[in-house]
């Protein structure tokens, strides 16, 4: 099969180098890439979000294939223009990709077939919202409605914040449109985890957890970003709790959605947050949908997966999951994420990095591309804030974290910087 990866960052890498892997590949390319994926793909330059050209651009080539990384392209229906193009595609359609691309609809889908989740009100009206708070106080949680780049949710720990909240994204506009509805929702306080499953319409088959590090420096301290790091699996999801996700969670879920004429396939990424039960016993709730891969746990689920991704994926697209049987190393994988100084701030383009070479030597590390681009001497450069996904695979969590900052610490790029303490809940609980 002729296969084109649409997106440039981490997770497109990760994709790109596992589907290179799959006798059934015959040729890969990707839209945009970087300057790693160029290393096992053909990279072409259209954006992601470029529907009639990357369309153009299958027919005209014959790609067999189409997977989508990014969540603004499936919003956008790329899926639906592909497939109305009569090219098969992996990937939700807009209709289905709402769930990621409203959370009011995705909080609604959730009340109509009982997923567990954080109780919510959904408002287009400001003073609305406030009542809202006022009546329920805080901690309490704000979020976009729409897409806003991971940067739609303020976690309030009182109402003055909160109210400020509804200011900012609301009257200010601070995400655009993004915000023109918000969804407050009640603070969940537990441990928070992803949790990954393979839909093709009518179920689904678990692709495992992961534990992601949102803030930027060590000991979960400084602004959000868009993940710092990540591992698999993650002993807060215990095969009791992964089972739980799976019955109560996802395929609830995907039969809603196909009930209600909106056949969810692709990724159904859950970010979940674990919190006591009533008899103290850990409960999963679900915080949200994605409709994708996420970045970086992308990244550490491809480094365990031993089956053929994309006879997996094409199974999805096909409705034929009940063909596939994943096969998974037992070994845990860890990915530490390099970013521009300053992320997720105000950040340099252009600055050097070397010794990746000397990087890719240590045993089971691969170091995926997630902002880069090659100049025309042959350096690479960097070209984004989440810049490399240094990822290793060894037998425990600690073993792939020594690695990973064994290739780190190769890696000479002075104007980058990355957390030192990535693993460290799964460490912490031995």
């Amino acid at each position: 099969m002729k296969v084109l990866v649409v997106g440039g960052g981490g997770r497109e890498h990760a994709l790109c180098w596992k589907l290179k892997q799959s006798p059934l590949c015959t040729g890969l390319w990707c839209a945009p890439g970087n300057a790693g994926i160029a290393d096992v793909a053909t990279c072409v330059p259209l954006s992601a979000e470029d529907v009639p050209g990357l369309v153009r651009f299958a027919r005209e080539t014959g790609i067999d294939f189409v997977v989508v990384g990014p969540e603004q392209p499936l919003v956008l229906g790329l899926v639906d223009a592909l497939r109305a193009a009569g090219i098969k595609a992996f990937g939700p359609t807009g209709a289905a990709a709402a769930i990621e691309g409203s959370k009011g609809f995705m909080k609604d889908l959730c009340a109509r077939h009982g997923v567990p989740t954080a109780a919510y009100g959904r408002f287009t009206d400001p003073d609305a919202a406030k009542a809202f708070i006022r009546a329920q106080g805080a901690p309490i949680v704000v979020k976009t409605d729409g897409l806003a780049a991971g940067k739609g949710v303020i976690i309030c720990q009182t109402v003055a914040e909160a109210l400020a909240a509804i200011d900012s994204i609301m009257l200010d506009k601070q995400f655009g449109a993004a915000g023109a509805e918000v969804v407050v929702e009640e603070f969940l306080d537990g441990e928070e985890a992803s949790f990954f499953a393979l839909c093709d319409g009518n179920t689904a088959i678990p692709l495992g957890g992961a534990q992601d590090h949102k803030r930027a420096f060590d000991g979960d301290q400084g602004p959000n970003t868009g993940g710092m790091g990540t591992y698999s699996p993650a002993p807060v999801l215990t095969p009791e709790l992964e089972a739980r996700i799976m019955a109560e969670t996802v395929l609830p879920t995907v039969r809603g959605m196909a009930a209600e004429g909106r056949p969810f396939t692709g990724i159904l990424f859950a970010g979940i947050m674990v919190v006591p039960g009533p008899d103290g016993q850990p409960v999963p709730k679900l915080l949200e949908f994605n409709a994708r891969f996420g970045d970086p746990e992308c990244q550490v689920l491809m480094m365990r997966m031993k089956s053929d991704l994309l006879q997996a994926l094409v199974a999805a697209a096909d409705g034929q999951l009940d063909r596939i049987d994943l096969d998974w190393h037992a070994d845990a994988a860890l990915c530490v994420v390099m970013a521009a100084d300053g992320y997720p701030g105000d950040y340099a383009k252009g600055t050097e990095i070397r010794g990746l070479d000397a990087a890719r030597v240590i045993e089971d590390v691969t170091v995926f591309h997630a902002g880069t681009r090659r100049a025309e001497d042959g350096r690479v450069l960097a070209n984004g804030g989440r810049v490399l996904g240094v990822t290793a695979r060894a037998r425990t969590i600690i073993d792939a974290q020594r690695q990973a900052y064994a290739a780190v610490d190769l890696i000479d790029w002075p104007e980058g910087f990355c957390r030192r303490d990535i693993g460290w809940r799964a460490i912490r609980r031995g």
